[in-house]
């Protein structure tokens, strides 16, 4: 049992967020703005928190849930007046980015890989297999554009205009975002939204962070050596501990791994 002595003052407090993995992939242990909804309420309103951490590191995913979490945040942000720092590990690209970007500051380590501020859309092409196999498609529709890019059928020019203009729309909305956050401190260089990725050092320059610099030894740098934090993060199903997932989880396990390994990781 601890007695508090009246009258002094306790080190601040800084609530740590941990931000891992691909954004709203399938699975339970993705990260979404409906798993971690409850994880910021508590991380801003619990104990009164100087500063608000986030320990990112995702190599992105859905831009709905990305702009979502980060819109969250601002919200929360602002509504409790509490600042933001995000600490980058060994990713934060795409989505991943995105969620950097809403915090006040973003700090990383020497060997982070940020950046890849643009959009992506993959698939297949199977209508060559099942012609060989002497399987027939058939589709029926009520609107022309209703089977787009269905991919047991040719690919049609129409379609992949129609995608590149949504993918187009959502680059867009994510460079106002960028743009946005870090103001005046972006660099003017053409790559920086053609979703080229860049080391730390590379990402200061063009004003994507704002330095170099681990959670602890910052924090203790700005709140004092007896700063107290307190973790918050998605809790993993029960069974995910033990090692039984489900075959949804096996699925988004594979996928969030594909995500990862495209920045070499």
């Amino acid at each position: 049992m601890k007695l508090r002595i009246p009258f002094t003052k306790r080190p601040p407090l800084v609530s740590v967020v941990r931000l891992s993995g691909a954004i709203g992939m399938p699975g339970r242990g993705s990260l979404s703005d409906t798993a971690l909804a409850p994880v910021f309420e508590r991380a801003f309103s619990k104990g009164k928190p100087a500063a608000v951490a986030l320990e990112i590191n995702s190599p992105g995913g859905s831009p709905v849930q990305s702009s979502l979490i980060g819109a969250r945040i601002r919200r929360l942000a602002e509504d409790k007046e509490i600042p933001v720092i995000a600490f980058v590990e060994d990713v934060a690209a795409s989505g991943g980015y995105w969620l950097a970007a809403s915090a006040d500051e973003i700090w990383a380590d020497a060997s982070s890989v940020l950046g890849s501020i643009g959009v992506i859309s993959a698939g297949f092409g199977a209508h060559v297999l099942l012609a060989r196999q002497g399987v027939e498609r058939r589709v029926y529709t009520a609107g022309q554009s209703k089977s787009m890019l269905d991919p047991f059928r040719p690919e049609n020019p129409e379609d992949v205009e129609r995608l590149k203009g949504l993918l187009n729309d959502i680059h867009s909305n994510f460079i106002d975002h960028v743009s946005q956050r870090r103001g005046d401190a972006l660099s003017k260089d053409e790559d920086l939204f053609t979703g080229e990725v860049w080391l730390a050092r590379r990402a200061q320059e063009l004003g994507l962070i704002d330095g170099i610099g681990h959670l602890m030894p910052k924090l203790k740098e700005r709140y004092g050596d007896k700063v107290r934090i307190r973790r918050y993060g998605i809790k993993r199903p029960l069974l995910s501990r033990f090692g039984a997932r489900l075959a949804q989880d096996a699925l988004g396990g594979i996928e969030e791994r594909a995500e990862f390994a495209r920045f070499g990781l």
